[in-house]
């Protein structure tokens, strides 16, 4: 497992527009979550040990805040010729068996993880309602074997201060997780 860092995409940065499959083959897009009062854009995927880590937490956190009227998104960009796991078959299967209650959406060109500048799995950005970025960052300081309890703590923060109107502290930890698993000859510039 390689671990990798978020590139942390500049704050102010206004969220760029994907239409994408989910993992029923529902096409789904960045103005569909017009109007919520912030947007969690989640890069993720199946097979990383660091999403294992969290993803109950994570399904948790996300139930809560949906009920708060926050719109959750996540997208998985990996290349799943080289990774079967993360198959859009293996996608809709983890939905179900988990209950993920957000759209959970296939990346098959990699470019909207590109025009995110993602990097990693899990990769959190989190936007306000005029779906300018004001979150990019951790979920919490657990890690898979580190024994620091998962509480989702660094992005409940955000999340309360962006449902409250303020902006989230700028200072923010990067993610970490695995690397997105890109194409051959497709990887991006930006690291």
């Amino acid at each position: 497992m390689v671990k990798t860092l978020s590139t942390m995409l500049d704050l102010g940065t206004i969220a760029p527009d994907f239409s994408l499959p989910d993992a029923h083959g529902n096409a789904v897009r960045l103005s569909d979550f017009k109007g919520a009062p912030a947007l969690l854009v989640i890069f993720m995927c199946n097979h990383c040990p660091f999403v294992k880590h969290i993803i109950d937490d994570l399904i948790e956190l996300a139930k809560q805040y949906q009920g708060e009227g926050v719109a959750i998104v996540g997208i998985n960009s990996n290349d799943v010729g080289a990774y079967p796991e993360d198959h859009p078959d293996q996608m809709a299967r983890i939905v179900e068996a988990k209950g993920i209650t957000f759209p959970y959406l296939y990346d098959e060109s990699q470019q909207v993880a590109k025009d995110y500048r993602a990097s990693c799995t899990p990769d959190f950005f989190l936007f306000d309602r005029e779906f300018r970025l004001v979150y990019r960052g951790q979920m919490d300081d657990s890690r898979p074997g580190n024994d620091v309890p998962i509480t989702g703590g660094d992005l409940r923060i955000a999340l309360d201060l962006v449902l409250a109107g303020q902006e989230p502290c700028p200072e923010q930890q990067p993610s970490m997780g695995c690397n997105i698993k890109w194409k051959p000859g497709n990887e991006p510039q930006y690291f």
